[in-house]
């Protein structure tokens, strides 16, 4: 990357300010922020960061995915790698970490917790939980993606479970599926140590998984949209919300990514910063991305 510097109204997401300025880049790197009155007429703010994608729905190699994801203004995604594995198990995920790395942006996958994901399925490998926790103890796997068997769980099954505790013993992050899951039994599921979820489809179960502990995904992808029901968090919670598509599919991503929902939240009057928190900055700090 060549050396180069940048001027505009810079935001400051941490400081919640907006002040004209200049930044100097080297080796990839920002290396100092100088204060300017004149200044180039556009704004600098951190990159998106959809919180939780499939990528093989978008039915590309996350190479191209990020060829179109970056122009939207996406710099990083956290991905499940969950389908490629229901078919090639570790060698999938490898193959993804890979071509993920031939890419401009950053992508920081998961260990998938359900492969396959119930009995019932007929999938072309098996991740158990030997498997999963020496994934869990690589350098390029950052947590335990999505806990779909909430009723094993719940009940107690030795297997899933194991998953977790490997994942908490290296304090790596646990993703949660729990679609309507409240009351007694959602309780359960979190005290088992996980932290997220992007099933929400009302304002009440959200609220109410916050209030447990967990960390709300508002999800608007090409199948399931929640944003519009959800999208009052924003304000109300900004430390404990993040956006994510979960699946998007090719034709979709052409037309946007996390931005659209920048957009969205901008148009409802959202505060600036708590959009820009959430769609930039709790991701970063959740997963303990670099």
């Amino acid at each position: 990357m060549k050396d180069f510097s940048i001027s505009g109204y810079i935001i400051d997401a941490f400081n919640k300010e907006i002040f004209k300025g200049e930044l100097i880049v080297v080796n990839g790197f920002i290396i100092d922020i100088i204060p300017k009155d004149q200044v180039e007429d556009q704004y600098i703010m951190p990159g998106l960061i959809d919180s939780h994608i499939h990528i093989e729905s978008s039915m590309l190699l996350p190479a191209e995915f990020a060829r179109i994801a970056v122009k939207h203004g996406t710099t990083a995604v956290v991905a499940d790698p969950h389908e490629i594995a229901n078919v090639l198990g570790v060698k999938g995920i490898d193959f993804m970490i890979q071509n993920a790395n031939e890419a401009p942006m950053h992508f920081f996958f998961g260990a998938p917790s359900c492969v396959p994901a119930s009995e019932f399925v007929s999938a072309g490998a098996k991740l158990d939980e030997y498997e999963v926790n020496k994934l869990l103890l690589r350098n390029d796997i950052y947590f335990l993606a999505e806990v779909m068997d909430f009723p094993g769980v719940i009940n107690g099954r030795s297997d899933i479970l194991s998953k977790i505790e490997s994942a908490k013993s290296i304090n790596k992050p646990i993703d949660g599926h729990a679609p309507g899951l409240m009351g007694n039994e959602l309780s359960a599921y979190i005290e088992r140590g996980i932290g997220t979820d992007h099933e929400s489809f009302s304002l009440d179960e959200a609220r109410e998984k916050i209030h447990l502990g967990m960390k709300i995904m508002i999800r608007e992808g090409s199948a399931a949209k929640n944003f519009t029901p959800l999208a009052n968090l924003i304000d109300i919670y900004p430390n404990h919300v993040m956006l994510c598509s979960d699946d998007l599919h090719p034709d979709d991503l052409l037309k946007g990514h996390i931005n659209l929902l920048f957009k969205r939240a901008m148009f409802n009057e959202y505060d600036l910063f708590n959009i820009i928190k959430v769609a930039c900055i709790n991701p970063v700090l959740h997963y303990n991305l670099p």
